[in-house]
């Protein structure tokens, strides 16, 4: 019964949430909503994003998209002043002429290229060809095939050159053959195998996290591209899952290894080093790790650190429950591994920036949320002895952008410290490693931004906007006075267009105290005399949430389309979701994926945003989401029925034992097995057995159909 009624809420949406007066759409109303898709909306957004390039004379040039195409800039920080890099219409001639193309001179054909220390040469690839121009001259000349990249793992976009990791001398790439981990001679295409022993399910650098699996190489070169850090993980003792993908012809059936919440056997990795030259493989002196991440679920190779000489690794180990990190020192010669301390905190640990090793000064910059917040902290590489906290105060430390060691000092990117500001806008701070300086705001505008630092840390280049304010990108000097403004998008045809931004609002969460942040979505053609159905598209966290990144769009995926079909739309960061605010937020319903996954939040923060605007009908409330959106929308329909009148659950995780252990014990624990064989931990948190305590004690095959129990769920809904 419970399916029938799931598929017969989806199959009313139209005649429970119509709008008030909007009996049936029409193919217009269809027109507008699909006008506002992502795929029609984001090309009229134009510019307003810069990624310099500096020169080694204290210049940078960048490549600026404006309304009547694209031009190069060179910028002179010291004088204030940009200009056109090079001609650009005796270049588009030059570079028709020698390639037998057609180009304009705001039309040219490359998106990156490299200028030559004097800045009389560009080089550039095209159409599979390699050429370079001299400015004064004009002339260009063909000088070979195009030319690699430059970005690790990306040496072409079709085929296995994907799967490979690039050295950062560009000279090598690393791929798996067989379980075998091995290298190729990017000049001259000659593969040497690296190891030998790997073998079915007990492969070197293999991609298998359960849900996440591919071909690919999951390695990091050391930064003199002689070594490499890996690891064999040991999936042979896992359950396997079976996917049946249907297409034309006979079904083909696919089977991987995939660890589950709870399983006796889940997956390790033994830490290796690899000395390519020699091709000689060093064990690290430690157990093997639990295929977990300090920085998120899956494993991530930030998780190790090069000295730069390749003689030690530093590495960080995270337990099953994620429940503790443990860093350590290997090494890579001998195997042999000094652990330097470990945190261990009481739900899930989670080090948002990272940490950051200065190998010179024998220090680690590490990452905690022990006081609430996410703060910087500095330890002795030698003793694992704290030295001193170099940030404090409330608002997350998201993102370490650059260590000065011979200033002494850090520049970072933190959330919630800018007075008057969403909580969720990031910000560029400065400050001594000693923690005894002030904290410098880098970047006072009102937005969220992002920052390029020159490599003389002299000059930032900020780019910031907020989802209702288009992009600027802006010169600033090292304490964040502005120098110039460098380029503003242009927004002009997305407003022709019939964009409007959304509405930005913070609402009380049901407990009546914590504000709650999200997004409201109108019809174009709003009516305020009107009532309108409202839905919530939801996505609960824990590892993220609902809104997503603050920074200006011109479309949150199809949230103003489906407003544009007679609807409020909304979405909502309830407690829970993060980790953009503080650990006790994020951890909110740690434990209680399922009895709690915001969906109090989202009840609250609905019903306080009608009683903020007349037009919206909280009596018709709908939610959909996808993935962790699917869980949660299911839950609404169960556990709120007399609130929630649809649902659209998309690919939803229902129960956390059918999903992968590396998500659902970090937020959820571990699996404790109930006594003499009774339900698990994961069992009330479950969709499909809700409410189950309620049935047990008030529902029966005899009771009435007027018989309600928790939440005034009918009997006969569950029963019959």
């Amino acid at each position: 019964m419970r399916t029938r009624l799931y598929f017969f809420a989806l199959a009313l949406p139209l005649s429970l949430l119509g709008a008030q007066g909007h009996k049936q759409l029409t193919s217009a109303d269809y027109d507008r909503a699909v006008k506002l898709l992502a795929q029609n909306v984001n090309s009229l957004v134009v510019g307003g994003q810069v990624t310099p390039t500096w020169t080694p004379d204290g210049k940078f040039y960048y490549r600026a998209t404006r309304t009547d195409g694209v031009t190069w800039i060179l910028v002179d920080p010291a004088k204030k002043k940009s200009a056109p890099l090079f001609d650009h219409t005796k270049l588009s001639a030059a570079v028709s002429s020698a390639s037998g193309g057609s180009y304009t001179a705001n039309a040219l054909p490359f998106v990156a290229i490299d200028l030559s220390p004097k800045r009389d040469t560009v080089a550039f690839n095209t159409a599979g060809k390699r050429y370079a121009c001299a400015l004064k001259s004009s002339e260009c000349k063909h000088i070979g095939d195009a030319t690699s990249t430059g970005i690790p793992g990306l040496m072409g976009r079709r085929g296995p050159r994907t799967l490979e990791v690039l050295s950062p001398d560009g000279k090598k790439a690393a791929f798996i053959r067989n379980w075998n981990l091995f290298v190729r001679d990017v000049a001259t295409n000659a593969e040497t195998q690296l190891t030998t022993d790997g073998i079915e399910n007990f492969g070197y650098a293999t991609d298998n996290a359960g849900w996440v699996h591919s071909a690919r190489a999951i390695l990091k070169w050391s930064p003199d591209s002689r070594k490499i850090a890996t690891q064999q993980q040991d999936d042979r003792k896992l359950n396997s899952f079976h996917m049946v993908r249907y297409q034309v012809g006979a079904p083909k059936l696919e089977s991987w290894k995939y660890p589950f919440a709870g399983d006796a056997e889940v997956s390790k990795v033994h830490r290796v080093v690899i000395d390519v030259e020699s091709r000689t493989v060093t064990r690290l002196k430690m157990a093997p790790d639990f295929h977990r991440a300090m920085l998120g679920d899956d494993l991530n190779m930030d998780d190790y650190q090069w000295k730069d000489d390749g003689s030690l690794l530093a590495l960080a180990s995270t337990p099953r429950d994620h429940k503790a990190a443990t860093l350590r020192i290997a090494n890579t010669t001998t195997g042999e591994v000094r652990d330097l301390f470990t945190e261990t905190v009481p739900t899930h640990f989670e080090s948002i920036t990272g940490y950051r090793v200065l190998w010179a000064t024998n220090e680690i910059i590490w990452n905690s949320q022990r006081t609430d917040w996410s703060n910087l902290y500095l330890y002795d590489l030698t003793t694992g002895q704290l030295k001193n906290e170099i940030t404090t105060g409330e608002g997350p430390v998201n993102e370490i952008v650059s260590v000065d060691e011979k200033a002494r000092t850090i520049t970072y990117l933190a959330q919630g410290r800018v007075p008057g500001q969403d909580p969720y806008l990031a910000h560029a701070f400065r400050t001594t490693l000693d923690g005894k300086g002030p904290a410098v705001l880098l970047t006072p505008d009102v937005g969220t931004h992002t920052i390029r630092l020159s490599p003389d840390n002299k000059y930032l280049v900020d780019t910031y906007s907020t989802a209702d304010t288009p992009p600027v990108s802006a010169l600033r000097d090292a304490k964040g006075k502005l120098v110039m403004e460098l380029e503003r998008a242009d927004i002009s045809k997305l407003v022709a267009h019939g964009w409007k931004p959304p509405i930005l609002f913070n609402v009380k969460a049901a407990d009546g105290k914590t504000d709650i942040y999200g997004q409201l979505f109108r019809p174009t053609n709003f009516d305020s005399t009107r009532k309108y159905p409202i839905i919530n598209q939801a996505y609960p966290g824990p590892q993220g949430g609902s809104v997503g990144s603050r920074s200006f769009a011109a479309a949150r995926g199809d949230r103003q389309a489906l407003a544009e079909l007679g609807f409020i739309v909304v979405s909502i960061d309830g407690r829970g979701s993060g980790p953009g605010r503080s650990k006790s937020f994020q951890d909110h319903y740690y434990g209680a994926m399922g009895r709690d996954n915001t969906l109090p939040d989202q009840v609250a923060g609905m019903q306080n945003l009608a009683k903020r605007y007349s037009w919206i009908d909280i009596d018709k409330a709908g939610m959909w989401g996808h993935s962790g959106g699917g869980f949660i929308t299911a839950g609404a329909m169960f556990r709120y029925p007399d609130f929630f009148k649809v649902g659209i659950s998309e690919s939803g995780n229902h129960d956390q034992r059918n999903y992968e252990d590396d998500w659902g014990e970090r937020y959820q624990g571990l699996v404790v097995r109930g006594a003499d064989g009774g339900v698990d931990s994961y069992h009330q948190e479950a969709n499909q057995t809700w409410p189950a305590t309620s049935r047990a004690s008030c529902c029966s095959p005899t009771a009435p159909p007027t018989t309600t129990c928790r939440w005034t769920t009918p009997c006969w809904w569950w029963t019959r």
